[in-house]
């Protein structure tokens, strides 16, 4: 109920200072900017790497100086992972022993998925507008492919598969992530989990004024393995044969030198 009255009496205010401000707001609508920056665009990873925040600056230009010193222009930033396909799996017990009975793949979606605010989406616009825009958790295509039978398990699967990645800390986000450090600059703040894939990232921005869309911009972030971490993903990626026989030999001499050191006479 409490969330319901704020965001009725956000909206409230809303209208009433963009009635007094519509000329204005109208006139120079087409004219507000923003921008963004980061200080870095290259993440390295290595192996005592436990998470990281990252922090994006960005300011408003042009906005109408009354709406923007009353905070009525919303941002929304967000971190994208590279795309890969995902399939979940559901177990049953079967004579006492638990195996992969089912299973289901999806398209091509985000890994990774980080967002901050201003306030929390639901007030800042509604579902519509976020949807089509595809901001927020809940608005990640997860679209099932192939055989899926008569459809009734889609969303048992499509939720499961997004229980664990929130779980694992891959999709997140922070309601009050951004702040004003001055009526027109802004900070957001973003978590990179330990887990966070390798590969392209997508960094945008979204600038809502008075709960409508008005623009977006965007950057790439790239997070790489660096040092020997590197040089074993690489190895493995692109010389897969040798690399599995390397570690199966590697294994073998493991084991013979465990049993020789560790051996009773």
């Amino acid at each position: 109920m409490t969330g319901s009255f704020d965001q009725g009496l956000r909206l409230t205010l809303v209208t009433l200072l963009l009635a007094l401000f519509a000329p204005a707001a109208q006139a120079q609508k087409e004219s507000v900017r923003l921008d963004i920056g980061i200080s870095t665009n290259v993440i390295p990873i290595t192996s005592d790497f436990a998470g990281e925040d990252i922090t994006v600056f960005g300011a408003i230009e042009g906005a109408v100086p009354d709406l923007l010193r009353s905070g009525f222009y919303d941002v929304v930033v967000t971190l994208e992972g590279p795309s890969y396909e995902s399939i979940v799996r559901r177990k049953e017990r079967v004579f006492g022993i638990w195996i992969n009975r089912h299973s289901m793949r999806f398209e091509p979606a985000p890994v990774s998925y980080s967002l901050s605010s201003t306030l929390p989406i639901n007030m800042i616009t509604d579902p519509i507008e976020l949807s089509d825009l595809g901001v927020g958790v809940d608005n990640i295509r997860l679209t099932p492919t192939g055989a899926v039978g008569d459809g009734s398990t889609i969303s048992e699967f499509r939720d499961a598969l997004m229980r664990l990645r929130r779980a694992s800390g891959l999709y997140e986000s922070d309601p009050i992530g951004v702040e004003y450090v001055s009526s027109s600059l802004f900070r957001a703040t973003l978590r990179l989990p330990a887990n966070v894939p390798i590969g392209k990232h997508k960094l945008r921005a979204f600038l809502f004024q008075g709960g409508e869309f008005v623009m977006d911009r965007e950057l790439t972030l790239s997070v790489v393995k660096t040092g020997l971490e590197q040089f074993v993903f690489d190895y493995a990626h692109k010389q897969a044969f040798l690399y599995g026989i390397f570690a199966v030999v590697l294994a073998m001499v493991t084991g013979w030198l465990g049993s020789v050191m560790f051996r009773k006479d």
